[in-house]
């Protein structure tokens, strides 16, 4: 309780007090229940988004920095350079030349249009997926590259001594070490995947940045809507970071 009664805790509190009763009795929100549907419909895409390509791109990021410590020098110099690559460039353009640039050559490649991936290839969502995915991955490679260098190797020594074999040593020892160890990062890199998720939009893809600026552009309502939307980034945002402490709590990074 006397850490809540701390000045400046309070100031923010009755700020935020304040922005609530200004937003509640001072604001235009007529609007809200005729596009609640499209606003849950494109909540959940982002959401669906955002949880794919997190699962899908921490996987390749273990790859990859396994391939940087471990694996022979072409993977490994293949690994360091597309992990350059990818932190090099901005994602939007990441984006542009996947969807504009190879997705208008697809078309004129014999025989892709008669093949069974020409219907997700019409599609925006794979293009949105991919580049979430590779562009999650180039960063967290790198970092999962750090944490398996810095789990000991003691560890893996004693295990190998007492007849695990390297797969299940790297399942068991080595990854479940070094993810507790990424932990804090992941957090702070899994919000900042949440932040990039409206990029899409600039490819038609309609998530819930989507959906708001076709409801500022419909009803030529600005602030209501710019409003609710920071609002659910933030609650999205806030549920990672409350996952994470659990985890880090459950699981605690130890040397």
């Amino acid at each position: 309780m006397r850490n809540i009664l701390i000045p400046h805790r309070i100031i923010l509190i009755l700020m935020g007090l304040m922005l609530v009763l200004a937003a509640t009795f001072g604001m235009n929100w007529q609007w809200l229940n005729h596009y609640s549907a499209d606003i849950l419909s494109g909540l959940w895409k982002t959401i669906f988004l955002l949880v794919s390509t997190i699962i899908f791109g921490f996987i390749f990021a273990v790859l990859l920095g396994l391939a940087q410590v471990s694996g022979p020098k072409p993977l490994a110099w293949f690994a360091r350079g597309f992990c350059t690559v990818i932190r090099g460039t901005p994602l939007l353009l990441q984006l542009w030349l996947l969807y504009y640039g190879l997705g208008s050559i697809f078309p004129y490649i014999p025989g892709v249009r008669q093949s069974w991936i020409w219907p997700y290839l019409t599609e925006v969502w794979p293009y949105a997926f991919i580049v979430l995915t590779i562009s999650f991955a180039g960063y967290e490679g790198e970092v999962m590259r750090g944490a398996l260098k810095e789990v000991p190797k003691g560890e893996l020594e004693a295990a190998y001594a007492m007849g695990m074999h390297p797969w299940m040593v790297f399942r068991r020892i080595w990854l479940p070490r070094a993810i507790q160890r990424v932990l804090p990062t992941l957090n702070g890199e899994v919000i900042l995947q949440l932040k990039a998720t409206p990029l899409v939009a600039t490819i038609s893809f309609v998530d819930i940045y989507a959906v708001f600026s076709r409801i500022r552009q419909e009803t030529f309502i600005i602030y209501e809507p710019l409003i609710l939307l920071a609002l659910l980034y933030l609650l999205i945002a806030g549920v990672i970071t409350v996952g994470f402490w659990y985890l880090d709590r459950r699981y605690p990074s130890y040397s």
